[in-house]
C-alpha cells in the first residue's frame, strides 16, 4: 500500500531547523553479495514522525545507516537537508553527521563515566578541537546538556555513573546525548528492542514528545506493530530490502503487517504480548 502521508507527521510547532530526508532509487549491496536495499525511493518532510517497520534482515538498519553515511549507497542518492550524503566523505561527512542525532539499540554510553559527560559527547561536532581535547565545555554546552537531560526526565541523574543506570535510563541518556547536538534530524535504530514494555513505552513517548515540542524530524526503526501504530504518524514497511508499505501508521491493518513481515502476524509482533 502506498499513499501520500508525507505531511501527516509534522510536529505541533514545526521548526525551520528541521530537515527533510530524501532517498532516490537507493540500493545497497554488501561485499558478500547481500542486497540490503533495492531501489528505495522516499521523501520524509521536515517535522515528520516516521517508523520504519520490518523483520530482522529487512533492511531497516541499513536504511538508517545509509541516511547518516555509516553505510554507502551502492547506487542512487541520499539527501539530508542541504547535504548529499552519498557524495560526502571525510570532514564534510563528519560535518553532516553533526546535524544528525543517532540513537542505537545498545545505548553506546561510556559506562564508567557520569551521565553529564556522556551527554556532552553530543557537543563534540560543535566544539573546538582544543576544548574537546581538554574536556572543557563552554557554558552554552553545559546548558544544552542539562536541558537535554531535563527533556527526558534524567536531570536528577546528572552525576550518576552511566553503567549503574537501568536500560531504560541509559536509553534516555542516549536520547539526551543526541538532543545536545541540536540536531536537524533524529534517527533511532531499534531503540526499544532490549527494553521491557513499560520502559519501551516511556522511551517512545520521549521521542514523540521531542517530535511534537521541537518539530524535529524523527525516524525510528521498529518491528512491533502496536508501537508503530501508537507513536508514529507515518509508517514505511520494508521486506527483503524493498519498500512495500508507505502510509498512515494508525491505518495499517494486520494484513498490511503480514505483507511487510511476509508471514502471518504473531504474538511476538506486539509489545503488549510480551508483558
Amino acid at each position: 500500500m502506498h499513499m501520500d502521508a508525507r505531511r501527516a507527521g509534522a510536529g505541533q510547532s514545526p521548526a525551520s531547523a528541521s530537515w527533510h530526508i530524501e532517498l532516490d532509487r537507493v540500493s545497497v549491496t554488501y561485499p558478500n553479495g547481500t542486497h540490503a536495499l533495492r531501489d528505495v525511493s522516499l521523501r520524509i518532510e521536515p517535522g515528520e514522525m516516521v517508523s520504519i517497520v520490518g523483520l530482522s534482515g529487512s533492511g531497516k538498519s541499513t536504511l538508517i545507516r545509509t541516511i547518516n553515511g555509516l553505510v554507502r549507497a551502492t547506487s542512487g542518492s541520499v539527501e539530508v537537508g542541504p547535504f548529499a550524503i552519498d557524495a560526502l566523505s571525510g570532514r564534510r561527512l563528519r560535518e553532516a553527521r553533526g546535524h544528525i542525532g543517532m540513537i542505537f539499540q545498545g545505548f553506546n554510553l561510556a559506562e564508567r563515566t557520569d551521565v553529564f559527560h556522556n551527554v556532552l559527547v553530543g557537543r563534540f561536532a560543535h566544539t573546538s578541537a582544543l576544548r574537546s581535547l581538554l574536556g572543557v565545555p563552554t557554558a552554552h554546552d553545559r546548558d544544552l546538556a542539562l536541558r537535554a537531560l531535563d527533556a527526558v526526565g534524567m536531570l536528577e541523574k546528572v552525576w550518576t555513573r552511566a553503567g549503574s543506570l537501568s536500560g531504560g535510563q541509559q536509553q534516555r541518556v542516549a536520547i539526551a546525548r543526541a538532543l545536545s547536538q541540536e540536531p536537524n534530524v533524529m534517527l533511532a535504530d531499534e531503540p526499544v528492542a532490549s527494553l521491557d514494555p513499560p520502559t519501551a513505552h516511556a522511551v517512545m513517548a520521549d521521542l514523540r514528545r521531542i517530535n511534537a515540542d521541537r518539530g524535529l524530524t524523527v525516524l525510528v526503526n521498529l518491528h512491533l506493530m502496536d508501537l508503530a501504530r501508537q507513536y508514529t504518524t507515518r509508517m514505511i514497511g520494508l521486506r527483503g530490502g524493498e519498500l512495500v508499505y508507505d502510509g498512515f501508521a494508525h491505518e495499517a491493518t494486520d494484513a498490511d503487517f503480514e505483507q511487510i513481515y511476509g508471514r502471518p502476524v504473531q504474538a511476538r509482533d506486539r509489545l503488549e504480548a510480551r508483558a
